[in-house]
């Protein structure tokens, strides 16, 4: 059952009072206005009608203030409605009231309200981080996590709708990538000027019903990532490196910010430039090719190896998110590459000849030492030799005596035993 619209006074457009500031009731006010209802549209288009107050004077030319409950987004407007896109994750309230003219001083009527719930569920069962992103002006991509309280086997849809659609879609592949749900759909520019002032309407829910639906507005200036750029060209002019490359589709140069990244093989550089305006006006660059622009990195040595990319994202002179990066372009290099065989080759070499020439130079040094410095001879050593060998011999000759003594006494002593073994018999 629909709940009744509540009444209450309004002084100086802020204060909701049953009487006027003070306690002190104003002496005549207007009417308040009547019917006030309240409904849905597409998917996050909620639009408030009313009738206009009964009993107004007809000299009366009525106008009608409004506000929501946060007393925010004030409006003063002659017509019966107002709309607005918000998604109905939570309670919205609008108040209206009536008065005779524009000028804000004027005696004000009460006040009406009527209010719009989200729809029933468990909050638990919600989606979480619903957010989308505007790839390339083509298509859009959305993404969120399951709620606390979701089976895991729950069967999700996504819903969408824009003005330029005639209903709202639904999004036929839903995919999962790690814990993230998502699904892509078609959303590609059209030449309209006031296209991109718009929103798309998003919705997400299961087709059982069992979880709250979740709701998001995604603005078209807001959330777009670019494709990335292709480098078209790479020279060198008087010490500079000249960048050409293609922009990508959909967008206009000055709607873009890019990066230009070089990084050189010897010295093992890392260079990252900033451009804002990137425009083919110098002649070295190739002109009338659309959509392309052109950069000039200064102090870049041509006889090495030179890889550049590119990467790009909106600005805010047409966007008003600058935050989401285009993905790196593909690298494109110029200049002489080193030839790592050779530099493998002499870093083993290198080394073993020095310890070659220091081995060399070792030897070279102890027999110039030798050279100069001659050994002395030692006296001393020269004597021992000579006296230490004459006492060897002598000591030799000494012992040889008394061993053929030994011999001849026992050979004797033989002699002597067998001749009396002889005489016994």
């Amino acid at each position: 059952m629909e709940r009744p619209a509540r009444l209450c006074g309004l002084w100086a457009l802020l204060l909701c009072a049953g009487g006027g500031a003070g306690g002190a009731a104003p002496t005549e006010t207007q009417p308040p206005v009547t019917n006030l209802s309240v409904s849905v549209e597409n998917l996050c288009t909620v639009i408030w009608t009313w009738n206009p107050p009964e009993g107004a004077s007809p000299n009366c030319s009525l106008w009608y203030f409004s506000h929501f409950g946060d007393k925010q987004d004030k409006k003063l407007a002659p017509e019966t409605r107002r709309s607005k896109e918000v998604p109905l994750n939570e309670k919205i309230c609008l108040q209206v009231g009536s008065q005779c003219s524009t000028n804000e001083s004027e005696k004000p009527s009460i006040l009406v309200e009527k209010c719009i719930s989200p729809p029933e569920g468990d909050p638990e069962s919600a989606v979480t981080e619903l957010q989308c992103i505007w790839h390339n002006l083509s298509y859009m991509k959305c993404s969120w996590l399951p709620g606390r309280n979701t089976s895991p086997d729950t069967n999700y849809t996504l819903y969408y709708w824009h003005r330029s659609l005639e209903k709202i879609r639904q999004c036929e592949e839903i995919y999962k990538e790690g814990q993230y749900f998502g699904c892509s759909f078609d959303l590609t520019k059209v030449k309209d000027s006031s296209f991109e002032q718009h929103s798309v309407q998003i919705m997400v829910k299961d087709y059982a019903g069992k979880i709250k639906p979740s709701f998001n507005i995604v603005p078209l200036t807001s959330r777009v990532k670019p494709d990335p750029p292709h480098i078209k060209n790479l020279s060198f002019h008087n010490g500079d490196l000249h960048v050409q490359w293609e922009n990508p589709q959909n967008f206009i140069s000055r709607c873009l910010f890019y990066e230009v990244e070089v990084n050189n093989s010897q010295t093992d550089a890392h260079n990252v430039f900033s451009v804002q305006e990137a425009k083919c006006q110098n002649p070295e660059f190739e002109r009338n090719v659309e959509n392309t622009s052109c950069f000039m990195v200064p102090g870049v040595l041509p006889d090495t190896l030179n890889t550049v990319r590119i990467r790009v994202k909106t600005n805010k002179l047409c966007y008003e998110d600058d935050k989401l990066w285009s993905n790196w372009s593909q690298e494109m290099s110029i200049g002489k590459k080193r030839n790592s065989t050779l530099y493998i080759i002499m870093l083993l070499i290198v080394p073993v000849i020095v310890a070659g020439a220091i081995i060399v130079l070792l030897l070279y040094l102890k027999r110039l030492k030798i050279i100069i410095f001659p050994p002395i001879p030692d006296p001393g050593k020269i004597f021992k030799e000579m006296f230490g060998d004459q006492n060897d011999d002598t000591l030799h000759w000494k012992k040889y005596d008394i061993y053929e003594k030994q011999t001849k006494e026992e050979t004797d002593s033989v002699v002597l035993i067998e001749n009396l073994k002889k005489a016994s018999q």
